[in-house]
């Protein structure tokens, strides 16, 4: 048997596609009005759905109706208390009221069967994407919570956006939360980059190291850590340097840290004398050099620092490395970075952890500037507060973990 169903505007249309099909024999067994699917189906009229029957051959036909008058001749017998007629006798029907009504009884049995077969695939497909698009409904909900918590940290939502979209493209529709969750963090991970920190002149010299920033970000402080921690637990041999002629208090600052770390201390002004501290610290691993925190904007300050900055190009290795506070404002550190990149690549170290709740800035500035973390300090003690930039534990707290 032949059951197919066909789809119209109207009942009749959809029956005479059917006899076009499969001719006049066939046999209607369900007529229903179909909703219409797709973005505008509320704009469409609804359509009717025609189940049809063709048996395929005569003989099936024949036997199907001998089984039935069967059934039921069985069923006569049983009240009359009669023997059941042999299979290959021709059936005699007393009574055709009762014959017509057994009949119609069991083609709509029959009929109900089929109809539960057909739409029982359909309910399954059906069940199975309400079931998926749930499973999406509860993943996309998931991946806005997190969006909303990067949000919430203060990472830009230009960087938020992005991130999100890259997960996206990656998830399957019923991803598991815990793997779009590690999805995200590996890719933050990743866009973090590996730590940068201080590293030995590769020829095994001298390392000339300038740390430039804004006034207020705690940069003598930093140097003084950094210095300590090369001095003490490596060992090294540290000379400090500062730059800074504008401020007597920051110089005496960090005369005070050198005498504590018992290394050189030198007070610079001009490029010769950079020039002279090199020839009488040449034996040394690391000459660390503070300069004035002057405001990123005054061009005059600048021009200074880049000329101090680029004296030694070609006569020692150098790193840079540019000194903020993780309390300063997205479009000022823009700015800054701005500013400090006419003069030189170079690092980002991030100070005053402790004294916000957000750590979005972190992951805009290494976005924005494609430069490299090396150190973050949470607090004025020192030798202690300070570590080297740990992406695991910045990117667990920019998704609402703890420390």
């Amino acid at each position: 048997m032949i059951i197919k169903k066909f789809t119209a505007k109207t009942e009749k249309d959809a029956i005479d596609n059917a006899r076009k099909e499969l001719g006049e024999g066939v046999v209607v067994m369900n007529v229903k009005p179909v909703k219409n699917k797709g973005l505008f189906a509320f704009l469409k009229s609804p359509m009717m759905e025609v189940t049809v029957a063709l048996e395929e051959e005569s003989e099936k036909y024949t036997a199907a109706v001998s089984a039935i008058n069967n059934v039921i001749a069985s069923s006569q017998n049983k009240e009359t208390g009669e023997e059941p007629e042999k299979e290959n006798r021709t059936p005699v029907i007393e009574s055709a009221e009762k014959r017509d009504s057994a009949i119609e009884e069991k083609l709509d049995s029959l009929q109900s069967l089929l109809e539960q077969q057909l739409q029982k695939p359909e309910e399954e497909k059906e069940e199975k994407e309400a079931e998926q698009k749930k499973e999406e409904s509860e993943t996309d909900k998931f991946m806005h919570l997190l969006h909303d918590t990067m949000l919430q940290n203060e990472v830009d939502e230009k960087y938020a956006n992005e991130i999100i979209n890259e997960i996206e493209l990656i998830n399957k529709p019923n991803i598991p939360f815990d793997y779009a969750l590690a999805n995200i963090y590996q890719k933050m991970i990743l866009k973090f980059g590996k730590p940068s920190g201080i590293e030995p002149a590769a020829n095994g010299g001298i390392k000339l190291v300038f740390f430039i920033g804004p006034t207020g970000v705690g940069k003598t402080t930093t140097i003084a850590k950094i210095a300590s921690k090369f001095r003490v637990d490596e060992k090294k041999k540290v000379a400090l340097l500062t730059a800074d002629t504008y401020r007597i208090a920051a110089a005496e600052q960090l005369r005070t840290y050198a005498n504590i770390l018992e290394v050189p201390f030198r007070v610079i002004y001009t490029v010769e004398e950079i020039n002279k501290a090199l020839e009488d610290f040449k034996g040394y691993d690391y000459i660390m050099i503070d300069t004035a925190g002057h405001s990123h904007q005054n061009s005059t300050q600048k021009d200074n620092m880049r000329s101090i900055i680029h004296s030694v190009d070609d006569i020692v290795e150098k790193e840079v490395h540019l000194v903020l506070s993780a309390t300063t404002k997205y479009r000022d550190l823009i700015s800054i970075a701005d500013s400090y990149k006419e003069m030189a690549d170079y690092k980002l170290i991030f100070t005053k952890l402790d004294e916000t709740t957000t750590l979005g800035n972190l992951l805009n500035l290494r976005l924005y500037t494609g430069a490299s973390l090396s150190y973050v300090t949470y607090g004025q003690n020192v030798p202690d507060d300070i570590e080297d930039f740990n992406p695991q534990k910045t990117v667990k707290r920019l998704l609402g973990g703890k420390n």
